[in-house]
C-alpha cells in the first residue's frame, strides 16, 4: 500500500518538504509517492512503518483541498476556516486529526469537524461520507445540493449515486474514481492535474439509488 510515512507524511508538512506545496503538482507529487514507494518496497525504507488504509486516505482528503477550487459564493468559502467534516461512524479516528491538525487550505486554518446531522453538512468544504450513512446518502446528498460542499466517500457506488470523489482499493493501493458531473452542478472546479490521476472520470449525473 502506499505509505504515508514515507510518502504521504504522517502529517502533510512531510510531503511538502519533499515538494513545496506552490512547486508541486498532483501530478509531480503522484511520481513522488510512486517513487518512493517503489523504494520501500525494494527495502530501503523498511524500516520506517507502513502505513494503513486510513493514513492514506487522509492524506488524500487534504490534497484534494489543494487541487479543488471552490466558488466564491459558496457558504463553506466565506468563513474564515477550512472545514473538513466526517459524517456518520467516523473511520480515521486520530489519524484525520494528526493529519490535519495545523493544516492550512486556501488561506485558511483547517478545522476538523464530526458531524451527524446532513443539513449540517452545508458548512464543510469538504465532506467524507461514512460507508455506515449508505441508506442515508440520497438525503446527504439531497441537503447538499449546489451547496459547493465536496463530498468524499469509501462506500460502494458512491461516484454512480451523485458523490463527486469515491476511494477505491486496487489490490494494495488506494486510488479514487471522481463524478465530475456532481462536482460541477456543485459549481466547484477541479483542477486538471486532479482528473489526470484520477482512475476514471464519470462525466454523467446521479443515475438513482
Amino acid at each position: 500500500m502506499l505509505s504515508a510515512n514515507e510518502t504521504f507524511g504522517s502529517r502533510p508538512s512531510v510531503q511538502r518538504q519533499v515538494c513545496p506545496r506552490s512547486q508541486c503538482s498532483f501530478l509531480q507529487f503522484l511520481t513522488i509517492v510512486i517513487a518512493l514507494t517503489f523504494f520501500t518496497a525494494t527495502g530501503l525504507l523498511a524500516q520506517q512503518a507502513k502505513p494503513n488504509e486510513y493514513q492514506v486516505k487522509a492524506t488524500y482528503l487534504y490534497n484534494f483541498g489543494r487541487f479543488v477550487k471552490w466558488p466564491d459564493a459558496a457558504g463553506p468559502a466565506k468563513g474564515d476556516s477550512f472545514p473538513v467534516c466526517v459524517i456518520g461512524q467516523d473511520p480515521f479516528g486520530a489519524i484525520l486529526d494528526s493529519t490535519l491538525g495545523g493544516e492550512a487550505l486556501d488561506g485558511k486554518p483547517v478545522v476538523l469537524r464530526r458531524i451527524s446531522k446532513p443539513h449540517d453538512a452545508g458548512e464543510c468544504r469538504i465532506l467524507f461520507i461514512s460507508s455506515t450513512e449508505e441508506k442515508r446518502l440520497k438525503e446527504i446528498l439531497t441537503a447538499l445540493d449546489e451547496s459547493g460542499v465536496l463530498t468524499v466517500s469509501d462506500m460502494p457506488g458512491f461516484t454512480r449515486r451523485g458523490g463527486m470523489i469515491q476511494f477505491l482499493l486496487e489490490g494494495d493501493r488506494v486510488r479514487f474514481e471522481i463524478n465530475l458531473a456532481s462536482a460541477e452542478s456543485a459549481k466547484l472546479v477541479l483542477s486538471s492535474e486532479l482528473l489526470k490521476v484520477a482512475a476514471s472520470v464519470k462525466r454523467s449525473g446521479r443515475s438513482g439509488d
